[in-house]
């Protein structure tokens, strides 16, 4: 069974004269590492908030959402929290307190963790991203990237099963963004964590796939191993041929 499916999903923004996604389908298997792709616009954005309930924008969605078999809706939040970790693009966006180790525990305090295991896991973390260095400073003080290295350390102390991240390099620079990337890499391979990632910077991204989906105005264009994709996309003479690394 797969760990996330979505099953002719289609939804469409109030208001909106054509819809934001049009009948996607893909299943997404444990520790599989999907990369979403496609043009600004395309609808990456507005698919992957429909994999966190409290993420999901309003509107009308025909189709389904399954976690485990099991329609998302019907999955308590509680629930979600824990096991569904999410990084937003823009690094500020998320960060709720003031020091970086209180950022690494909120998520944790917040589910009833207990002050054992919590302290474990927040030193485990402080260790697996090396940020012990900054671990007692002011997030105001962080750099970008650090801060969404931060945004990710905070997640994974939940120890989620699957990791979605929507454009989480858009604003940090080159060395940054390498460094993020390679993070999430190495949870993926490492920890066996299934990650789902929506990114414009193809080059670091795409040979780590296992999967690609590829977007436009919503609809599916392609999807399979990253040389399928590049296959079908080249054969189709399709504009995104031109993004591949």
């Amino acid at each position: 069974m797969a760990l996330f499916a979505l099953e002719h999903l289609s939804f469409a923004y109030p208001g909106a004269a054509t819809g934001a996604l049009d009948d996607v389908s893909v299943e997404v298997g444990r520790g599989e590492y999907l990369c979403v792709c496609g043009k600004s616009g395309c609808g990456k954005t507005t698919l992957l908030r429909q994999l966190k309930s409290v993420l999901t924008p309003h509107g009308t969605r025909s189709g389904a959402v399954l976690l485990d078999g099991t329609v998302l809706d019907e999955v308590p939040l509680a629930t979600q929290a824990r096991r569904i970790g999410f990084v937003m693009q823009d690094p500020d966006a998320q960060i709720i307190t003031d020091r970086v180790w209180h950022e690494l525990a909120f998520g944790l305090e917040s589910t009833g963790c207990e002050e054992s295991a919590l302290r474990l896991r927040v030193a485990e973390m402080a260790s697996y991203f090396g940020i012990g260095d900054w671990f007692h400073r002011d997030v105001c003080e962080l750099s970008g990237g650090q801060k969404q290295l931060l945004n990710l350390a905070s997640i994974m102390a939940m120890q989620p099963d699957v990791l979605v991240c929507d454009e989480p390099t858009s604003q940090l620079d080159p060395v940054a963004t390498t460094t993020f990337l390679d993070t999430v890499r190495r949870i993926n391979r490492d920890l066996g964590v299934t990650v789902i990632m929506s990114e414009h910077r193809l080059e670091e991204v795409f040979a780590c796939a296992d999967h690609v989906l590829v977007l436009d105005e919503g609809r599916v264009t392609a999807q399979g191993t990253p040389r399928e994709v590049a296959a079908a996309l080249h054969a189709a003479g399709d504009a995104m041929t031109f993004a591949l690394p």
